[in-house]
């Protein structure tokens, strides 16, 4: 028998929405930017995240029934969605076997490894991309230039990224309509902010997310910005912003639980990542600022609790 901790103190409010409603629904909202990237890298995308999804699934389907000696049940579609989330974070001409080590590390490592699902610390699919980017750091920057319903996969032609052409201090003349539309080079699933803004539309309209993370997130980084001297709508449309404010940290298990700490959640994750971006090694910082930011998780939730069910408010 599968016994179930209920950490939140009564009463419950029974609610309509199922795991795998959400889960679903999330996969719905990425629709956009993945019709996206098949558009601009063609036939690598599909191999990249069809790899990914199919490795995440088996993963976790032999992880519960040889080694946790359960049922197997991935019905549900989180292991869809890391697999959908990890090839989104992977430039379309990597490698099969490398997109199968990190869908291992995400599912092994960063979910099944603390009990599976509601119980992991940190967003599985970041888990593996920071592992793939750290273990292959020449295959997990080498960037596909993008080229229209493309039939080239590892052979494709290469170049730098917006981030790392202000890393390098690279003169460019960089294109907003590009980046909203995706004509721009990246990761697979990053590229189109109107495409990640019409999925965020979406989460909000189905009531999956709130606002509180990624306007608290894209706020910071635009203020921040500002003041350091950057192009704030550069900062917002390039790299992984938009895909990690919306589709990433705003994952239920990994993010607070109060409205408040949803914001000093986000917060910290858009000063991080400016300031990853302008001081740190890497031209992009949007993972490990995640990361970084789900570890902070159980110690916001321990400080910023809601009110609890009842409580009046004294006054002096």
């Amino acid at each position: 028998m599968n016994h179930k901790l209920i950490l939140s103190p009564s009463p419950h409010i029974h609610s309509g929405n199922t795991v795998s409603q959400a889960m679903y629904g999330v996969l719905a909202a990425l629709i956009p930017a993945f019709l996206v990237s098949l558009w601009f890298f063609g036939i690598g995308a599909l191999i990249v995240t069809a790899t990914s999804v199919l490795s995440c699934v088996l993963c976790e389907y032999l992880i519960r029934k040889y080694l946790l000696k359960e049922k197997p049940d991935i019905g549900d579609g989180s292991a869809i969605l890391t697999g959908v989330l990890l090839a989104f974070n992977l430039p379309s001409n990597l490698p099969v076997w490398i997109v199968v080590i990190g869908a291992a590390v995400a599912i092994g490592i960063g979910k099944m490894s603390f009990g599976g699902l509601g119980c992991n610390i940190f967003n599985p699919a970041l888990a593996g991309r920071v592992f793939l980017l750290i273990s292959f750091p020449v295959q997990m920057t080498s960037w596909p230039v993008p080229e229209v319903l493309s039939l080239h996969y590892t052979d494709a032609l290469t170049g730098a990224t917006t981030l790392t052409q202000l890393k390098m201090n690279l003169s460019a003349d960089f294109s907003y309509t590009d980046m909203l539309t995706g004509n721009t080079g990246g990761s697979l699933g990053e590229m189109s902010g109107i495409a990640l803004l019409l999925g965020w539309a979406y989460l909000s309209w189905k009531k999956i997310i709130t606002w509180h993370i990624p306007v608290s997130i894209l706020g910071t980084v635009t203020l921040f910005s500002l003041l350091i001297g950057v192009d704030p709508v550069v900062q917002l449309l390039s790299g992984g912003l938009l895909l990690g404010a919306i589709f990433m940290a705003t994952d239920y298990v990994t993010s607070p639980m109060s409205k408040r700490g949803m914001l000093v959640y986000g917060v910290g994750i858009g000063l991080l990542t400016v300031v990853i971006r302008q001081w740190g090694a890497y031209p992009e910082g949007m993972s490990f600022a995640i990361l970084i930011m789900n570890a902070f998780t159980p110690l916001i939730n321990m400080y910023i609790k809601p009110k609890r069910f009842g409580e009046s408010v004294q006054h002096g």
